[in-house]
């Protein structure tokens, strides 16, 4: 950016310090990935294994009431996890989801859940769409005044 400052939501600082974290795991990260058409999760993130993973950031009681959408995110990733501040009541969190504790500058997994994997088909087209989807914000930086086609 030409000298200015990225203002970031507390959801995507959440987002950041969670990407940092599983980098440091070997696993690449996209914020804000569609796995298909209407669906968009905060942090889709692909393994050293090939595991994909879909952490969904809230920055708070409300912003995870308010959220009727991530039930539709299990069937496309292999665990499941929610992203909080060390203030969020975690109680409020289902006991059979994931759960990260995170700033903006790192994370912490603090509770690991069951693995549901993927069908193979549904993975390998799930890891295409993420590879062309990064390689597309890569570009994007690049050549900001390109409009891809999707």
């Amino acid at each position: 950016m030409s000298g200015t400052t990225e203002i970031l939501m507390p959801g995507q600082r959440l987002a950041r310090g969670v990407c940092r974290h599983l980098a440091t795991h070997d696993f690449a990260c996209v914020e804000e990935f569609s796995p298909q058409r209407g669906k968009r999760v905060d942090v889709m993130a692909l393994g050293p294994k090939g595991e994909l993973w879909v952490v969904e950031c809230k920055s708070g009681r409300a912003d995870f009431q308010s959220d009727a959408k991530w039930h539709g995110y299990l069937e496309w990733c292999d665990r499941f996890f929610w992203a909080v501040d060390a203030d969020f009541p975690v109680e409020l969190l289902p006991e059979d989801t994931g759960l990260i504790l995170a700033d903006d500058y790192s994370a912490e997994l603090v509770r690991m859940p069951a693995e549901q994997k993927l069908p193979g088909a549904r993975r390998r087209a799930l890891t295409r769409r993420f590879a062309a989807h990064a390689a597309r914000r890569l570009q994007a930086l690049r050549d900001p005044g390109f409009t891809f086609a999707v």
